[in-house]
């Protein structure tokens, strides 16, 4: 038998922190090396992502994933098995011609993505390195965690049209120090809501941050500040805000419903810049006009030149969304989401392209995630300076945080956390 030949494919129906299922996928190199992947899932979904396959049927109201499991037994693992593992580009492509379709949608695209993580951990397990290294020799870098610390949109049952209004670290020293700089602004921002709005402000979000009943982002973004100075962290701090624009944009009248008022597109731009210039150390916007808008996202990049405006339903990691926004001049940093494309493979091309074209590359976790931490290896194999981790809270988000501290013990002084240089990365 090879050294790197897939021997065996296992799966498991899982279920993620909203109690959701997903896929567990185990995939076996020469009988000997495991990897192990869990599939994260979003709840707020762009139109443009790759589609998960689900059951339809009575368990789980409808959100079961026995069907995609079968196709990876029945489907992908004949195709892949005998495979060299360490061939991630043909092991993906071939699941992407099994599917045949566009979005994924015949096999699921949690079927193959499944496998393709499941695949690189095998064969990193194989080669008896960390995935991290397996993936790129030269990873050496600690991104800015920017953390969610306040949830609302689909992701809170509050009044707050943002989805989150998240901190990074900026000026730590260390991924570790940065962990620290978030915990204790978390726990300062606990107390400030307590405050403010009472008990139950501190409830979570679908992120792990709190969910407090304020009614505007300038309501927000003041508790928020507040928390980060009296933790003492004012100086060491910047801000960046998920606006999610396309779940309050009305169809119909072409139209945002944002805090109790219609706005166009002309007074989106504008409400957005008057929020950075009341908080100037907001440092990036995310999705801040509805998904199918080039234009507009043209006019915002241009006026906010120096925040970075980044897409995540607006590109959806697929890089034919990115070649259109960059012919466009359309932002300026695109999520990093593996899912919303559906394999490693074309998910590490997309990251290709936004750097050749001078484009930031964030990656993100999913409001549906486990304890899996195989992020964390991805994102330092991409020397990537910004990632998006959620909150502090739940064992969901700290299993990447944790992991982050783990493989910067293991660069040691090789290390180098992205700090203020995060946009500014090889």
């Amino acid at each position: 038998m090879n050294r790197f030949e897939i021997s065996a494919i296992k799966t498991h129906e899982i279920i993620d922190n909203r109690g959701t299922p997903t896929i567990r996928a185990y995939v076996c190199v020469a009988d000997k090396f495991w990897g192990r992947a869990d599939v994260p899932c979003g709840s707020s979904t762009g139109t443009y992502e790759a589609k998960e396959l689900r059951d339809g049927d009575s368990r789980y109201r409808g959100k079961g994933v026995r069907k995609a499991i079968r196709n990876i037994q029945e489907v992908i693992y004949p195709r892949l098995r005998g495979m060299d593992a360490t061939r991630q580009r043909e092991i993906d492509y071939a699941m992407i011609e099994l599917d045949g379709t566009d979005d994924k949608s015949k096999l699921g695209a949690n079927a193959i993505l499944g496998v393709s993580l499941a695949v690189a951990k095998a064969a990193a397990a194989a080669c008896r390195l960390p995935l991290y290294k397996y993936l790129n020799a030269n990873a050496y870098i600690l991104p800015v965690p920017q953390a969610c610390m306040i949830n609302g949109g689909i992701h809170a049952g509050n009044d707050l049209e943002f989805q989150e209004f998240c901190v990074m670290p900026v000026g730590a020293e260390s991924f570790t120090e940065a962990v620290r700089m978030l915990c204790e602004i978390n726990q300062s921002l606990g107390e400030l809501l307590t405050e403010t709005f009472g008990k139950g402000a501190t409830n979570a979000g679908e992120d792990g941050g709190y969910a407090p009943p304020a009614r505007s982002a300038a309501e927000a973004m003041s508790v928020l500040t507040e928390a980060v100075r009296n933790a003492g962290y004012a100086d060491r701090a910047v801000y960046g805000l998920d606006v999610a624009a396309t779940h309050f944009f009305q169809k119909e009248s072409g139209r945002y419903l944002l805090e109790g008022t219609e706005k166009s597109r002309k007074e989106m731009i504008e409400f957005l810049g008057q929020l950075v210039a009341e908080y100037p150390a907001i440092v990036s916007l995310e999705d801040p006009l509805h998904e199918d808008d080039f234009e507009g996202t043209r006019e915002i990049t241009k006026a906010l030149e120096d925040i970075m405006i980044i897409g995540d339903d607006f590109f959806t990691t697929n890089i034919n969304r990115l070649r259109k926004g960059v012919a466009a001049a359309a932002g300026n940093a695109i999520l990093w989401k593996v899912n919303q494309i559906g394999s490693l493979t074309e998910a590490l091309d997309v990251a290709a392209y936004a750097r050749d074209h001078q484009y930031a590359v964030v990656v993100s976790e999913r409001s549906g995630e486990t304890e899996d931490d195989i992020l964390s290896d991805i994102t330092v194999a991409l020397n990537a300076g910004v990632i998006k981790t959620g909150g502090v809270r739940g064992s969901d988000r700290g299993s990447n945080y944790n992991r982050f501290m783990e493989i910067e013990e293991e660069l040691g002084s090789a290390a180098v956390y992205a700090g203020r240089n995060y946009i500014r990365l090889p």
